[in-house]
């Protein structure tokens, strides 16, 4: 009996000893198979982070056009500022003293020709010292004709001593004393008919009546401002051009006004001032305008000289951005003809400008005429963004 149950327990622990084999056999199978798991996924985590780096860091910034610079022929100009004034204003005004005006005849606005007639004065006290005059002509010419009477009877009788020489002096001195008050009864006369003549106030020019001042019943002494006539109608544009400029501006030259609605004239320089002002180092320039009802005397208004013409590579306004005060386009980095959505990346490159026309500006540093340049959108960019390139490639215009 002792000997079974040694067996029994031999035996017993020959499966306990199987059953914790076969255990620890099962959790390294497992340890193992779980470790290869952990692995495989750190291995395809990692691969697709590295693909996915990439594909982010390529992702274009914005889909863009692109535009060539262009040589065009742009006209050089000198811009200016001043005021239109009258080429000449002249001042009509009263040349009797004390009248009354009993008729105005035109207004501020009506064109007039020259000898036309503007107004009058009521000219009833120079038409009754007209006729007073005239009354003293004729009173001193009857004088006139009895004192030459006496002068050639003293004459006559000098030879034969009937009247001493001091009566023949006197009856000399009186005829020439008569014909000297015809004279001035004459001048006197004259005198009243040139006043009469300024009742009736006349035009001095042909021209355009610019300012009224004056109305029917209204007393008015002489030398008093009654209308202001703009001489021809003729306006002119003075421009303020500074002395750097004024060398480079001739008489005859085409210059462009801009109007208050923003159309433009077309006048020519007339002359340019012999002097420049020692405050604003600026010179007037005298520029003859054609009659139009876009300008009027007193606006003031801008414009530019026509000075010739120039060579120069430009570019739209659009493409450039101003950034910390300075400008910059964005040139791609592939300058080949591009196919529809090509990335490629833009580089920020700082230009100096030049003049303006239209929508057009000039760059004189920093930029080659072969370069492709982003055409719209540029604002949005940064140095070294990687961008779109649509098929859609623009020009300048």
């Amino acid at each position: 009996m002792q000997f079974e149950s040694s067996v029994f327990k031999n035996s017993a622990l020959k499966k306990l000893l199987i059953i914790f084999c076969i255990a620890v056999l099962a959790i390294g199978i497992w340890l193992l198979m779980s470790k290869k798991a952990n692995v495989a996924n750190s291995t395809q985590i990692k691969t697709s982070e590295a693909t996915t780096v990439p594909t982010n860091s390529a992702r274009p910034a914005l889909t863009v056009t692109t535009i060539s610079p262009e040589i065009r022929e742009i006209p050089l100009t000198i811009s200016a500022n001043g005021d239109v004034a009258a080429w000449q204003e002249a001042v009509v005004g009263a040349e009797v003293n004390g009248l009354r005006i009993n008729q105005v005849l035109v207004n501020v606005g009506d064109i007039v020709k020259k000898g036309q007639l503007l107004a009058s004065f009521a000219d009833e006290p120079l038409r009754a010292s007209l006729s007073q005059a005239v009354a003293s002509v004729k009173e001193a010419e009857a004088q006139l004709q009895v004192a030459k009477l006496n002068g050639q009877r003293a004459r006559d009788l000098t030879a034969t001593g009937a009247l001493s020489q001091q009566e023949i002096d006197q009856l000399l001195s009186t005829e020439s004393v008569a014909l000297a008050r015809v004279d001035i009864a004459k001048a006197n006369m004259n005198s009243q008919r040139i006043q009469l003549n300024y009742t009736k106030l006349l035009a001095p020019d042909d021209g355009i009546i610019s300012s009224r001042s004056t109305s029917v019943g209204q007393v008015v002494n002489a030398g008093a401002e009654l209308f202001k006539l703009i001489r021809q109608s003729r306006l002119e544009w003075r421009a303020e051009v500074t002395s750097n400029d004024l060398s480079q501006i001739k008489t005859g030259q085409i210059v462009s006004l801009i109007a208050a609605n923003g159309e433009k004239i077309t006048g020519h320089v007339r002359t340019l001032a012999p002097t420049v002002n020692q405050q604003t180092r600026n010179a007037l320039v005298y520029v003859d305008l054609p009659a139009s009802n876009l300008v009027k005397a007193g606006m003031y208004a801008k414009g530019e000289f026509n000075i010739g013409k120039l060579n120069a590579l430009v570019i739209p306004q659009q493409a450039l951005v101003l950034r910390d005060g300075f400008q910059y386009v964005f040139v791609l980095a592939d300058t080949h003809k591009q196919a529809p959505l090509k990335q490629t990346k833009v580089k920020q490159t700082k230009v100096q400008i030049g003049r303006r026309f239209n929508n057009l500006i000039e760059i004189t540093e920093g930029l080659n005429a072969n370069e492709l340049l982003v055409a719209t959108g540029a604002a949005f960019l940064s140095d070294g963004d990687t961008v779109s390139v649509s098929s859609d490639h623009k020009v300048a215009n």
